[in-house]
């Protein structure tokens, strides 16, 4: 028998700055660990669950996330928007709640997720960007920055563009969209000009892969590597990652979409 039968899904977003990652760790600072705090100030109870469909990263944001609420009893979920909001810090917001169901699975219904690297370039931005822009220096060839983008396209090893665990040993990926976009004029965290988002969307990612394949095509895009060095790396049985990390704070997960649901 199911001791928490109530699940419920949540979107939220977040500003990843001052946080180690989602994932709840002893010691610092993370989005579950400030989420479970709140909700256990809020229910006035320690009897439920929270699990995440993305493990972002240490310093990595959110537009569109979800996590779910596993619980005893029966609840409004919208009804917790506003109480839970009122006690989050100001860098993590509840956006909406909805009722789920046990066939439903936060992780493995995932449907797609899209990710996007914003950095600027040309003249170095306000420092107060910081938070959800990387700068990429001053000069860049947007163009062949596309072109390697669209080389990501399709299903590849991607051994060489993310940062392997103990226990990664499939490193095929099936990469649905990737191009350098231009960012939607709506974001008022963005500087007003010479910035760009690559938008990468796949089912699922490697640690650290789009960080590593945005690295890459800023090193493209300032002439320190060429299309055949992507090209040969996407068919290469190497493991030694073809760029380092782009730095965490361009990187923001844009939306998680569920497949058979409406969450949004």
């Amino acid at each position: 028998m199911q001791t928490k039968p109530f699940k419920y899904l949540f979107r939220i977003q977040y500003l990843g700055l001052r946080y180690h990652g989602w994932q709840v760790q002893k010691g610092v600072k993370t989005i579950q660990g400030t989420l479970e705090k709140t909700f256990r100030y809020v229910l006035q109870h320690e009897n439920f669950k929270i699990l995440g469909s993305s493990r972002t990263d240490t310093g990595v944001s959110c537009l569109y996330g979800a996590f779910e609420l596993f619980l005893p009893n029966k609840v409004e979920p919208n009804s917790l928007v506003d109480p839970l909001n009122d006690f989050l810090p100001a860098d993590i917001r509840i956006i909406e709640g909805f009722q789920s169901s046990y066939d439903f699975n936060v992780i493995q219904d995932v449907t797609n997720k899209s990710y996007g690297y914003y950095f600027s370039f040309g003249k170095k931005p306000h420092p107060m960007f910081a938070g959800s822009v990387a700068y990429a220096g001053k000069s860049l060839d947007l163009d062949i920055m596309n072109e390697g983008a669209a080389l990501f396209k399709g299903t590849h090893d991607f051994r060489r563009f993310c940062s392997q665990g103990k226990n990664t040993n499939d490193f095929i990926r099936n990469i649905t969209y990737s191009q350098i976009d231009e960012p939607p004029k709506h974001f008022a965290f963005l500087p007003e000009n010479n910035v760009m988002v690559y938008r990468v969307i796949g089912n699922g990612f490697l640690m650290h892969q789009v960080r590593r394949m945005a690295a890459s095509l800023i090193s493209l895009g300032k002439g320190e590597l060429k299309l055949n060095n992507i090209e040969e790396a996407l068919i290469s049985s190497e493991k030694t990652p073809l760029s380092a990390k782009a730095p965490a704070n361009g990187l923001i997960l844009e939306k998680v979409s569920f497949v058979g649901y409406k969450f949004e």
